[in-house]
């Protein structure tokens, strides 16, 4: 009986830690001074984030359209596109195994607001619970608002270019 228990003793000492989740939002926006739709055609395909986010994108599979998978950042993130309408597409990025899952999701749109103006939306999915302390959590968040805010200004200089 003494051995079992400190078999057990030492299974639940070697088990890793697991923090409940805590969910993120980041919800980020920028006018456009162009229609929905002329900003999507810029912007909107699902390797176009190469230009708006300066990252490597490649298309490992797919044709664009639902279940694309891109590779970004030299192999080092997958993505899968698993919403699309004429004007957004969501995305997340898939388990792997021996790495904490945080269950990021991205959704991006064009969305009108006259016929010749338009708001981007994009919005971020994901849990922080792997960071240790809140100043962990809040640089990474202030760390992705910032690379999403300059997208987005990117995106909009894209769209207004003549």
């Amino acid at each position: 009986m003494k051995y079992l228990l400190s078999a057990i003793g030492a299974i639940v000492l070697a088990a890793p830690a697991f923090a409940e989740p805590e969910y993120q939002t980041i919800k980020l926006e920028i006018d456009i001074d162009r229609s929905a739709e002329e900003v999507w055609s810029k912007v909107g395909e699902y390797c176009d984030l190469g230009e708006w986010l300066n990252i490597d994108c490649t298309i490992t599979s797919g044709d664009g359209g639902m279940g694309t998978v891109r590779v970004l950042a030299g192999g080092r993130v997958t993505e899968i596109l698993v919403a699309e309408t004429d004007l957004s597409y969501g995305y997340t990025q898939p388990a792997v195994e021996g790495q904490f899952y945080n269950l990021y999701h991205g959704f991006m749109e064009a969305k009108p607001v006259t016929n010749t103006t338009s708001k981007m939306i994009y919005t971020l999915v994901y849990d922080i619970s792997d960071k240790a302390t809140q100043a962990e959590k809040d640089a990474d968040i202030a760390r992705r608002r910032g690379m999403f805010e300059t997208a987005l200004a990117n995106m909009k200089r894209i769209a207004e270019a003549q």
